[in-house]
């Protein structure tokens, strides 16, 4: 469970100190279920707390009435953010000269490096007094921003909430609200220089930054499962759901489109072998990749494809991408990590041969779309 932040006799950390008694403006890109939910949680103006949001699809809907939550864990309410804006550009602009000084930016959109510079979008959010705040999944998520933000602190963090948009601006919490922060300087980047040798001052600063967005979390947004790790901790959180996500995801898409208890329970046998070796083979690279073992208590390949026989029906977040015809998390969940293992001198030829298949499969399917589009122009002319 979060502590409290301890104060410290360092200038600089007593200046950030100090401005804690101004007030503190969060703003959130992706006003999504899991987004409108931790907004919700840490927007209190009576501490001097005050959250936005930036919309697009359901910009109206907020604007209008807020976003109303259902909630297993705190019931049903409404959450009035501070300001809504319809895009970067207007969250940037400040009444007063120069740029709003936000001193959160939390990004809770789908991680699509090899699609959209996300580090870019935000740029003209960010000041010297900012932090970003990543809630994404995969690994490597965090290297795009740090490359553009080499000197501001960014935190990292990990959540399982189960939420969803019933309708715009509407929320369904169903169950879980642990998330995990921790600070990042350079630990997931692709060269080989990451691991324990990362930036001591920035993940200080990093760290100061998450023992406060977890005290406005814990003591003001009664969130009780907060946990903030050091920068190597967290990344060991981040390896470990991957054990989950790069197993499930992208095998639901290769096998044809079988839920998760579906595959573990394969009559064969062979998609349950399949699973089980992806998360070994991640569970036994992750500590030459990181330098730090899995800590004891979390739970290993063969517990998780155990508890997945009871969850019957769920069907893997790519799988629903890709019959959707969305894009896919395919770089942070499969390329970033067999990156990041290479440029160590780990290989894993497992997650290798789905990033090969899978992205096969998403150009195949690009070029098709493509030809199509070339036939339905050509028709209208």
């Amino acid at each position: 469970m979060h502590q409290p932040p301890k104060s410290g006799s360092d200038p600089k950390r007593q200046d950030e100190a100090n401005v804690r008694d101004s007030p503190v403006h969060i703003v959130f890109v992706g006003a999504g279920a899991v987004g409108c939910f931790y907004a919700s949680r840490l927007h209190h103006p009576t501490h001097n707390v005050f959250t936005s949001l930036i919309a697009r699809s359901n910009y109206s809907a907020l604007t209008a009435s807020g976003v109303t939550l259902q909630t297993h864990t705190f019931g049903n309410y409404t959450f009035t953010p501070h300001a809504v804006f319809p895009s970067v550009a207007a969250a940037a602009v400040s009444p007063d000269p120069g740029p709003r000084p936000w001193d959160y930016v939390i990004v809770t959109t789908k991680a699509l490096p090899d699609l959209t510079d996300d580090a870019a979008l935000i740029a003209p959010l960010i000041s010297p007094r900012t932090t970003i705040v990543l809630i994404q999944n995969g690994v490597g998520v965090e290297a795009p921003y740090r490359a553009r933000f080499p000197h501001t602190p960014i935190i990292s963090a990990v959540t399982v909430v189960s939420a969803e948009q019933t309708s715009p601006g509407t929320v369904r919490q169903n169950r879980w609200t642990r998330i995990h922060l921790g600070p990042y300087s350079n630990s997931a980047s692709f060269s080989g220089s990451g691991g324990a040798d990362g930036d001591a001052e920035l993940e200080t600063r990093g760290r100061d930054a998450a023992d406060r967005l977890g005290d406005y979390w814990t003591r003001l947004g009664g969130i009780r499962d907060v946990e903030v790790s050091d920068e190597i901790g967290l990344q060991i959180v981040r390896w470990h759901k991957l054990c989950i996500n790069a197993a499930f995801n992208p095998s639901a898409v290769l096998a044809g489109g079988r839920g998760n208890a579906d595959m573990v329970s394969d009559e064969r046998g062979e998609l349950r072998v399949h699973l089980a070796g992806v998360m070994r083979e991640i569970w036994d690279a992750m500590p030459r990749i990181l330098g730090r073992p899995f800590p004891e208590g979390l739970a290993g390949p063969e517990k998780i494809i155990k508890s997945t026989e009871r969850n019957v029906g769920s069907r893997p977040s790519m799988l629903l991408d890709w019959e959707a015809g969305r894009h896919l998390e395919l770089e942070v969940i499969l390329g970033n990590p067999v990156r990041i293992a290479r440029g160590r001198g780990v290989e894993l030829p497992r997650m290798q041969a789905m990033y090969a298949l899978l992205g096969s499969a998403v150009g195949v399917r690009e070029r098709e779309r493509e030809r199509e589009r070339e036939k339905e122009g050509k028709a209208k002319l």
